[in-house]
């Protein structure tokens, strides 16, 4: 019987690598989970917006309208044991003029399509009641949408990895695999100290990284690899009172779900992200994009001051679409996709990747035959 020094190498300590790694471990596996960074959650997962998506538009039988619910479902439970902050705060996606009003049956109906709970529609007044400095003409409200602690959620994942018995690997970058004789797969891992390991399995979930790692195995099909683009998205703060305690969406956008707003954990109002197509990873933010956003906002908030939006941050989304492209489904590519046993690589986990991350790990599991 071969013996390997672990049950399953998982590579990337975002929220879904990590997710995956538990995912592993609950079922006895002994798991090492391998992060370039010097922390985990430093990519993606840190640079979102913390919502916890109810699963309202994605098409019918793909993997983000099943594993969305299902992991949103699973995530609450999560937070709830493991005491980890989250609001279910609920979500009112907003339509003005009838461009966007003859949006709203559909996404209604793709909702319903897709087992979301409660949702329904609501008149302007309606919708005005619950958000009074709303301006909208109709609106869906969806009860099951929050927002959370994203850090707090994977510093739990790695907890119970550990409690299970398995590892996380810090500053310990993916250099290489390559499959063994008999199964299995020889990995070696860089950083200050290499080494090289053996796993019965490998996930690989980098995020940014996951075209660049998929190209380090050995025998990947180069075929098997899709192109690998970049959604910049930037995000801008309210100097002032947060307005709505509830999300507040417009109806989503080609590529992405639009810009929106969020009352986070700490009370301050957060608009964004937007979305612009850049050639590498730019986490930079311009000022002078205050004033687009804020023209966007009064679309639905007109009493937005002037000069009330500050900079904050950016993300940088894993997309498999370039502009004026389709929005694709996740890839979890097994050996059906690329012919190597033992073998789970995740591309394009973008939104809702962090909401369905539980039901992610799962998936990877059950691929793996565990």
């Amino acid at each position: 019987m071969v013996s390997f020094d672990f049950d399953a190498a998982v590579v990337g300590a975002g929220a879904v690598g990590l997710a995956c790694g538990y995912a592993l471990a609950r079922r006895g596996q002994s798991v090492v989970v391998l992060e370039a960074g010097a922390r985990f959650g430093e990519g993606v997962s840190s640079r979102n917006s913390e919502v916890i998506h109810g699963g309202l538009y994605y098409p019918t039988g793909s993997l983000k309208a099943r594993l969305c619910v299902t992991g949103r479902r699973a995530l609450y439970a999560f937070l709830e044991a493991h005491d980890v902050a989250f609001r279910r705060c609920g979500k009112l996606v907003v339509f003005n003029g009838p461009e966007e009003l003859a949006r709203m049956d559909g996404l209604l109906a793709q909702a319903r399509t897709n087992d979301v709970e409660g949702i329904a529609p609501l008149t302007a007044d309606q919708a005005r009641s619950l958000e009074p400095e709303l301006r909208c003409d109709a609106a869906l409200i969806s009860p099951e949408s929050g927002i959370f602690d994203s850090h707090g959620y994977m510093l739990a994942l790695v907890g119970e990895i550990e409690a299970h018995g398995g590892a996380l690997a810090l500053s310990t970058p993916f250099e290489r695999a390559e499959a063994l004789p008999g199964g299995g797969w020889s990995v070696l891992a860089g950083g200050a100290d290499p080494t090289r390991l053996s796993a019965r399995c490998l996930v690989t979930a980098p995020g940014l990284g996951a075209q660049a790692v998929a190209a380090l195995i050995d025998g990947f099909p180069a075929g098997s690899i899709p192109a690998a683009h970049f959604g910049k998205g930037v995000y801008f703060r309210l100097a002032g009172r947060a307005p709505f305690d509830r999300l507040i969406y417009p109806p989503p956008i080609p590529g992405a779900l639009g810009t929106h707003y969020r009352r986070d954990l700490g009370g301050q109002a957060v608009f964004g992200p937007d979305l612009e197509f850049v050639p590498a990873p730019d986490y930079s933010v311009d000022p002078g994009r205050a004033r687009e956003f804020a023209a966007y906002i009064r679309k639905f908030w007109p009493g937005l001051p002037d000069g009330a939006l500050q900079p904050d941050y950016a993300g940088v989304r894993p997309k498999l679409h370039g502009p004026g492209e389709p929005q694709p489904d996740f890839r979890i590519d097994g050996p059906e996709a690329h012919g190597l046993e033992g073998l789970v690589a995740l591309f394009g986990i973008e939104s809702p990747g962090l909401t369905s991350s539980l039901a992610i790990g799962e998936e990877v599991a059950g691929r793996l035959g565990l």
